[in-house]
């Protein structure tokens, strides 16, 4: 086996490995439910897998200084997208929101006065993701926010692979040996933002930054990605991070 090889592999077995420990000592059962049960077997097809896509709002862009205000979530799978089984949040945050946050989601004060604290959605958002991979678009923002609010909260953290379609994007748009060529040529860098990656598959564009319909549009944004980059056969570990 080539070495490139055997350093996906190894990679890809990495994540099963850390939910089975995570199982094992996660204090909190609600926890230990969710990592005995959430992994997906890296070898298995993409196009078998069940998906969710997930999109927050924030205070901010820092999860030690701002927190969560809402939360989006769309079962699906390559074959069929299920809005109706979405589920929405809209949260009060234990960081006071921003003027600059509002004008960027519209989300304002008057809607969080009597919104819900993170810590009670907790178990209805594991339910949704549980069994299946997570699909964001920029996990370092979602994986952060949600290890932050959880351990906030719940006193250990929630850490699992994530699907995401911006680092796809990447790979295709910033590390090609073409994108590298056209750098190399002072042509532009491809944006690799949610509403431009889908302008690349003539996906229809759709108001940004709720996170109900950001995460209707990453979970369209995966599926063209496959399509035109990948194939349905694509191992899960092949892609997630």
């Amino acid at each position: 086996m080539r070495r490139g090889a055997k350093v996906r592999r190894r990679q890809r077995e990495e994540w099963p490995r850390y939910l089975a420990a995570r199982a094992a000592e996660a204090k909190d059962a609600r926890l230990a439910d969710f990592f005995a049960g959430g992994g997906l077997d890296p070898e298995m097809p993409i196009g078998e897998a069940p998906l969710v896509a997930m999109d927050f709002e924030t205070t901010g862009l820092d999860a030690g200084r701002h927190d969560i205000v809402s939360v989006g979530v769309v079962p699906f799978t390559l074959a069929r997208i299920r809005p109706a089984e979405g589920r929405y949040w809209v949260l009060s945050p234990r960081r006071r929101l921003s003027d600059e946050s509002v004008t960027f989601h519209h989300i304002t004060h008057a809607e969080v006065e009597n919104a819900p604290d993170f810590s009670t959605i907790i178990d209805e958002l594991l339910a949704s993701l549980h069994g299946r991979l997570v699909v964001v678009h920029y996990r370092q923002l979602e994986r952060t926010f949600l290890d932050a609010a959880i351990r906030e909260r719940l006193g250990e953290g929630l850490l699992f692979p994530m699907l995401d379609t911006m680092s796809l994007e990447a790979r295709i748009h910033r590390q090609s040996w073409w994108a590298r060529l056209r750098r190399w040529a002072g042509r532009p860098v491809a944006s690799i933002r949610l509403h431009e990656s889908r302008q690349r598959y003539n996906l229809p564009a759709y108001t940004g930054h709720h996170a109900l319909i950001d995460s209707l549009a990453t979970a369209e944004l995966l599926q063209a990605q496959i399509l035109h980059h990948y194939s349905w056969e694509t191992p899960v570990g092949a892609l997630w991070r």
